[in-house]
C-alpha cells in the first residue's frame, strides 16, 4: 500500500512541475538571452544625433515656465561660435588694426598743418558737444575693457591673476559693464540727436573720398563741418552703439523669451563690440598722435584756423559768413 501512494505522489509532483515548465516558456522565450548595456546607449545616441541639430529634447510639465520641460537646451552651435570663432575673430580684428596703423604712421608720419600754426583759434565744439563725446568715449572705453575680459580673461588674465584674483576681477567688471551701459545708451542718443544733421552724406563726400581725404597724397579736399571719415565714424557709433544697447538691454532684462534668442543677442553684442572696438582704434589715433592739432577740437573746443581752413575749408567758410549758428563764433586770437 505504501509503494502504491509513493508511486502516486512522484506522478502528482511531475505533473505538476511540468505544468509549471510549459506556462513559463512563452514568458522566457519573450526575454533576449543578455541584454548588451552598450548597444542600449549606442541607440540613445543614435536617437539624439537624429534629432534636429539645435534643437531642444523636451518634454512635458505643468508649470508656466515652458522652458523648464527642455532636458537639453540647444547651443552647441552657439557655444562653438563665442568659445573659439568669436575669441579668434576678435583677436584679428585687434591685431590687424594695430598692424595697419602703425605702418600707416611709419609711410605717412604725423599729418602736420602744412601752414604751420596761426596764431588764431577758432571754436569748433561747444560745451555740450564736448561733454557728448567724452561721455560716449569715456563710457565705451570701460565697457571695451570690461567686455573684452568674457572674451579673453580666462585665456590671458587667469593664469597671471591666479584663479580667486580674476573671480574677484571678473565680478567686478560685470558690475561697472552693467552700470556703464546705460552712460553708453545716453551718450549714443545725444551723439545722434546733436550731431545727425551734419552727418548726413553728400555729394562733397565722395569728392573727399576720391582725393584720400588728406590722408593720402598732398594737399586736403574741402569738408564741412564734418568730413567723409568723420561721418563714417558717425554712423558706425549710431548704428553699432544701437545694436550694442538693443543686445545689451535684452541681456540685462530677460524675458520670457526662448533661449535661442538670448544667444542670438549675446552673439550679436560680441560681434558688434569688437569691430566697434576697431574703428574707434583707428578714430583715437586720428585724434591724438596721427593729425597735429585734431585732439584740440574734443579738448579745448578750439582749433588753430589753418587746422580748420585746411581740414573743413567749407565749414570754416560758413563761419566766416555768418551761416553757421552762433555756438561757432569767429576766429579768435589765440592766448
Amino acid at each position: 500500500m505504501a509503494s502504491k501512494l509513493s508511486a502516486a505522489f512522484r506522478a502528482l509532483a511531475f505533473g505538476l512541475l511540468a505544468v509549471f515548465a510549459a506556462s513559463s516558456l512563452p514568458a522566457l522565450a519573450q526575454q533576449p538571452t543578455s541584454v548588451n548595456p552598450t548597444a542600449q546607449a549606442v541607440k540613445e545616441e543614435q536617437l539624439l544625433q537624429a534629432l534636429k541639430p539645435g534643437a531642444p529634447v523636451a518634454g512635458r510639465i505643468s508649470i508656466p515656465d515652458k522652458q523648464a520641460a527642455n532636458l537639453i537646451q540647444p547651443g552647441r552651435d552657439w557655444r562653438a561660435f563665442n568659445q573659439e570663432t568669436l575669441p579668434r575673430l576678435g583677436a584679428y580684428s585687434l591685431i590687424g588694426i594695430a598692424i595697419v596703423l602703425v605702418a600707416f604712421y611709419m609711410m605717412r608720419g604725423k599729418i602736420r598743418i602744412d601752414a604751420g600754426l596761426s596764431g588764431m583759434k577758432i571754436l569748433r565744439f561747444g560745451a555740450l558737444d564736448r561733454f557728448t563725446h567724452w561721455l560716449t568715449a569715456t563710457s565705451f572705453i570701460v565697457l571695451a575693457i570690461t567686455g573684452i575680459n568674457v572674451t579673453f580673461g580666462k585665456i590671458v588674465l587667469a593664469p597671471v591673476m591666479g584663479p580667486e584674483a580674476f573671480a574677484a576681477w571678473a565680478g567686478f567688471a560685470k558690475l561697472v559693464h552693467n552700470y556703464v551701459g546705460f552712460a553708453f545708451m545716453a551718450g549714443v542718443l545725444l551723439t545722434f540727436l546733436i550731431w545727425v544733421k551734419d552727418n548726413i552724406p553728400s555729394a562733397v563726400d565722395v569728392q573727399w573720398f576720391a582725393a584720400g581725404g588728406g590722408l593720402l597724397g598732398k594737399g586736403h579736399p574741402p569738408a564741412k563741418r564734418f568730413n567723409g571719415g568723420q561721418k563714417i565714424i558717425f554712423w558706425s557709433v549710431v548704428v553699432g552703439g544701437f545694436l550694442l544697447s538693443l543686445s545689451g538691454w535684452h541681456l540685462l532684462f530677460p524675458t520670457a523669451e526662448a533661449i535661442e534668442h538670448v544667444q542670438w543677442q549675446a552673439t550679436l553684442h560680441g560681434t558688434t563690440a569688437f569691430v566697434m572696438i576697431a574703428i574707434i582704434i583707428a578714430h583715437i589715433y586720428i585724434g591724438s598722435v596721427g593729425m597735429e592739432g585734431a585732439f584740440d577740437a574734443m579738448g579745448s573746443g578750439e582749433v588753430d584756423l589753418n587746422w580748420a581752413k585746411e581740414h573743413h575749408s567749407l565749414w570754416v567758410e560758413d563761419v566766416m559768413k555768418g551761416k553757421r549758428p552762433a555756438g561757432n563764433a569767429a576766429p579768435q586770437p589765440a592766448e
